[in-house]
């Protein structure tokens, strides 16, 4: 058998298998997309107040011993995100540097950059700019699930028209 036969085989054999996941990663990733200019997908920040939060002070304070982070003030920390349930605080500044701290003591846990949002803004396309994710990833997404669909019916199709012929 050659060796394009073999691919052939392989291909047809393993895209019904993965075809659920891939649809679902398409799908999602074409929704992640969205996610800034949704209120369905992720909720937009409402601006309260300008005030720095006085409670948090002895955070601030911590993450300003962490040289890799470049903390000096509130405006170089990007978020805050306080996990009761672990006891966990993780400041994340603007150069992707997280700081995991204590919640009651303030004490560092752990420092390390932070990859996960390059990648995905890499993954949805933002990291370019707002025209490529626009015009050249999300055309691209759509594109991919209409592909999956198209695939799985060229599976099917062959499939049914073999078992019809032998009924006949």
């Amino acid at each position: 058998m050659s060796i394009n036969k073999q691919t052939r085989k392989l291909h047809y054999w393993i895209s019904p298998i993965i075809f659920i996941p891939v649809v679902i990663i398409f799908s999602t990733g074409v929704l992640l997309q969205f996610k800034k200019q949704s209120n369905w997908i992720q909720p937009n920040v409402v601006i309260t107040s300008k005030s720095k939060p006085v409670m948090l002070n002895s955070y601030l304070e911590s993450a300003k011993t962490v040289s890799e982070a470049k903390i000096y003030s509130w405006n170089d920390i990007d978020r805050i995100d306080i996990r009761p349930n672990k006891g966990i605080a993780k400041i994340r500044s603007k150069n992707n540097w997280e700081i995991q701290l204590d919640i009651e003591s303030a004490e560092i846990y752990s420092v390390s950059f932070r990859r996960s949002d390059i990648i995905e803004s890499v993954h949805d396309g933002s990291f370019f700019s707002d025209y490529v994710k626009f015009g050249l990833f999300f055309p691209s997404g759509i594109l991919l699930i209409v592909l999956s669909f198209t695939g799985i019916y060229m599976f099917i199709v062959p499939i049914l028209r073999k078992k019809k012929k032998g009924k006949s």
